[in-house]
């Protein structure tokens, strides 16, 4: 049986491999397929978000064979009834586009939780509340130097750029501060529609993994 993980847990995880893999599909099994892809291809930590209808059969099927060591999340989870929800399916840790209901409700149950933020009060009030770090969503308006802004007075705030974030800018973000990223279209691309391509993912995740080791020496290696 699959476990979930705690806070500390999703914390020290995404510290670690730096990479929470976003897959907002169209499609049960492209989803899987593409979630698959991506663990094989290093991206280990994955959030299959509750906009796709059956999310949570495509949850189950990927937790049901993912490689020991694989980290399977929820996305969009907006009430308690979404975390208990995803759970039931198998999700291990839950990611949410905003302060929502469900973010304390999960924190309460003693499950790792990417709460989204925008401003610096909501960052720190998603850490104020034991969040293992926060989500800033959409980090494409704001950039680099937002992160570093904020971290000037809040050097504990543990911020994921979601939304936009290339090749290119992981680099920018990581020197302002980044804790991590999370990263949907420009590393998942079509892969998680029918017909989408899993070889260009399986080289987009290759390309997102050493552009990660050029800026940060030693953050994918095993």
């Amino acid at each position: 049986m699959v476990s979930i993980v705690d806070n500390d847990q999703l914390r020290e995880r995404v510290r670690r491999e730096r990479i929470v893999a976003i897959l907002r599909g169209t499609d049960v099994d492209a989803t899987v397929v593409a979630a698959r892809t991506l663990i094989e291809a290093g991206i280990g930590t994955v959030e299959i978000a509750l906009t796709l209808k059956d999310a949570g059969e495509a949850i189950r099927q990927l937790v049901a064979d993912a490689p020991a060591g694989a980290l399977v999340g929820a996305g969009t989870v907006l009430t308690e009834a979404d975390v208990d929800h995803a759970v039931d399916a198998g999700a291990q840790f839950i990611v949410t586009p905003t302060l929502a209901p469900s973010v304390g409700y999960a924190i309460g149950q003693r499950l790792g939780v990417l709460p989204g933020v925008y401003t610096p009060t909501e960052i720190h009030r998603g850490m104020e509340m034991g969040a293992a770090a926060v989500k800033l969503f959409p980090a494409s308006a704001l950039g680099p130097g937002f992160v570093k802004a904020v971290r000037d007075p809040l050097p504990d705030a543990r911020i994921l750029p979601v939304g936009g974030v290339t090749v290119e800018s992981i680099g920018d973000y990581l020197g302002a501060g980044a804790f991590g990223f999370g990263i949907g279209g420009p590393l998942v691309g079509d892969a998680a529609r029918p017909g989408g391509d899993l070889a260009a993912l399986a080289s987009r995740a290759a390309a997102f993994r050493a552009a990660l080791e050029a800026a940060e020496p030693g953050a994918v290696s095993p």
